[in-house]
């Protein structure tokens, strides 16, 4: 959606010709990229002493201290500078952005890096036409002259407000690239010129982010992907090459972006890209990673599409924003809801902070952040700087307090799990992720999740795996405990029981609608299915069932709707099924290896081992209390 808006965009950059500003060939520098260094062969300089370096999975400070940096972004180009100054005015350029920073931090706003854009506006042909992503009409002698005039000035003068200073290349990722192509060529040629300045290299305050959102890459098998290992293998020696131009030249630290738009992680884990002091830069918007589905499925994608590179280097995030959609001030559309609960923000900044290795910055528009003041809003007549459920209004306090820190002087009055006070039910052979949250003596309260430690009573069955992810292995119970020590060295327990069960009746997992809308009350299990509808479980990847004699199901009221269970080997509703009527019982008996379904008027033996849809087809709109369902070897 974005590169859609920086195409029409560069439309209008690019029309403005300005044959004045054009570089002749005279004006180019005459050392090539990969020639000697801005040095000239004079011995080099001694190095300053890192500020910030990586180590294993964290960025750490000369102390040896962990290091998370919070931020914002900065791009050179008239519309993004809200058209206060135009026609490669570079004076203009400078002062309107050096403004903009010394009016975000009179804010108030606790920001210690930025991102920095190195605009294609600056390096592009004027008048060009067609597509404009940075490198298709990239000219290198603007580049260099606006690297000297721009970019490095910004990047001095943010650090000279104590910000580490992110630099990004000119533009975006075409939406398929390969090892070797035009545009790996490109990142090398602008990367080897940044990294051999002699006011970046080395320069202790300024790190690199390769590219912005790649989408697709060639893979190892010739076939074009953004997931996948014959993708992440090739992206590996995509970025190698840049790095290896790099580190010829400069230290500094280097942020690697992944495929996707900057969404996947996972093959880095298999294949890291190499040269030290190097992590990760990703984008995370409402909608990605499962967000806007709920906490427990937003951390499940992280997991399944982060956490591989985030166990093994440290993590930034360069884009993210999220705001009600009526306000029209950010790119994602959401709002900041609750931990564990609905909503992007609370859970967005739940899964950063426990992962204990990220670093995150705030994508809205400096000139909105200048303007923000630390006054709450009304109820009712929020604006977007003010509105609890948009990003500026939380982020510019969670800020405060990353900056702050947060050191109690009080006990642990409480601990508790999160939804725990009736047990939990889960599905086995699936996960979920407990919260636990700490109330003191002095009446403030913390989600202590990544600070507790957990243990079972029963590890084979449930089992726990960190960060409060526990793994049903298979039907049964177990109680887990969760213990937290203080800050103090106090230390408190809670506890929850868990279910581990084929047939949960839980909110997410039973489903009354799998065909037509139907109703369950999850309190007294009562279910009303549509007309001729069906209400029951689907497993994604089939259950097995064959390691049992019977299967039994029992219903807590009279049949009146002509019930039956029904069982499908296939995951489509719409295939045959081993049908099972109740009739005048509130009782069926399955006889698992000895299930059959009609198929071309023909009895097929169902197979127990991957069973995809399980549940009770009704006529319709009366209520079937179901007492239970459960696998057994005795009737």
């Amino acid at each position: 959606m974005k590169k859609l808006l920086f195409i029409l965009l560069a439309c209008v950059f690019v029309a403005v010709s300005c044959s004045d500003d054009r570089i002749t060939p005279e004006d180019e520098p005459e050392t090539p990229v990969g020639g000697k260094d801005d040095d000239d062969g004079k011995e080099e300089e001694e190095k300053p002493a890192p500020l910030l370096r990586v180590e294993g999975r964290y960025l750490k400070d000369a102390t040896g201290k962990i290091v998370n940096l919070h931020g914002f972004v900065q791009t050179y180009s008239p519309f993004f500078n809200n058209n206060a100054w135009n026609n490669y005015n570079v004076s203009g350029c400078l002062s309107y952005n050096k403004r903009m920073i010394d009016e975000i931090l009179g804010a108030g706003w606790k920001m210690n890096f930025v991102r920095l854009h190195m605009d294609p506006y600056w390096s592009t042909t004027p008048g060009s036409q067609g597509r404009y992503e940075g490198h298709e009409y990239f000219e290198e002698a603007r580049f260099r002259k606006y690297l000297d005039e721009v970019f490095v000035p910004m990047a001095e003068y943010a650090a000279s407000k104590g910000l580490f200073v992110v630099m990004r290349p000119p533009g975006v990722c075409p939406e398929k690239i390969a090892v070797n192509d035009d545009y790996n060529e490109y990142l090398n040629l602008v990367w080897g010129i940044v990294s051999q300045h002699k006011a970046i290299k080395n320069n202790p305050r300024i790190m690199f982010e390769l590219a912005n959102e790649p989408i697709q890459i060639r893979g190892t098998d010739g076939v074009y992907g953004a997931s996948g290992q014959a993708c992440f293998d090739q992206l590996k020696l995509f970025f190698q090459s840049t790095v290896d131009i790099i580190r010829a030249h400069a230290d500094n630290i280097i942020w690697v972006p992944g495929l996707g738009y900057q969404s996947q992680y996972a093959g880095f884990a298999n294949n890291p890209v190499t040269g030290g002091n190097i992590g990760y830069a990703i984008h995370v918007y409402p909608g990605w990673f499962n967000s806007g589905q709920g906490y427990e499925n937003f951390q499940r994608g992280w997991d399944e599409q982060v956490k591989p590179a985030a166990d093994i280097a440290p993590i930034m995030v360069t884009e993210m924003d999220w705001a009600p959609e009526k306000y029209n001030s950010s790119w994602g559309k959401s709002f900041t809801g609750t931990v564990g609960d609905d909503g992007f923000g609370a859970n967005f900044k739940y899964i950063v902070d426990n992962a204990g290795n990220v670093s995150w910055l705030l994508f809205t528009d400096c000139h909105k952040l200048a303007e923000f003041k630390n006054v709450p809003g009304t109820p009712g007549a929020y604006t977007f700087l003010n509105d609890p459920e948009a990003c500026p209004w939380p982020v510019y306090h969670w800020f405060k307090e990353y900056a702050e820190g947060t050191t109690k002087n009080s006990k642990i009055a409480s601990l508790a799990i999160q939804g725990a006070d009736n047990g939990v039910e889960m599905l086995t052979g699936s996960d979920r992720y407990l919260i636990v949250k700490a109330t003191f003596e002095d009446g403030t309260t913390e989600l202590v999740t990544a600070k507790a430690t957990f243990s079972s009573t029963a590890p084979t069955v449930i089992d726990v795996k960190g960060n409060g992810r526990v793994v049903a292995l298979k039907d049964g119970t177990a109680t887990v405990t969760a213990t937290y020590q203080g800050p103090l060295g106090d230390s408190k327990q809670a506890t929850v029981a868990l279910t581990s069960t084929t047939f949960p009746f839980a909110e997410g997992v039973f489903n009354p609608s799998i065909w037509e809308t139907g109703t369950f009350d999850f309190a007294s299990r009562t279910l009303i299915t549509g007309s001729y509808g069906f209400g029951g479980w689907k497993y994604t990847n089939g259950v097995n069932l064959s390691g049992y004699k019977y299967l039994i199901a029992e219903l807590g009221n009279d049949n009146q709707c002509q019930a039956q269970l029904r069982l499908f080997d296939e995951n489509n509703y719409w295939s045959p099924a081993a049908e099972y009527p109740f009739g005048s019982s509130r009782r069926v008996v399955v006889e698992l290896d000895k299930m059959y379904k009609s198929k071309d008027g023909t009895q097929v033996k169902l197979n127990a081992s991957h069973i995809y849809i399980l549940g009770f087809w009704s006529h319709g709109g009366k209520p079937i209390v179901i007492s239970r369902v459960y696998l057994t070897d005795t009737q």
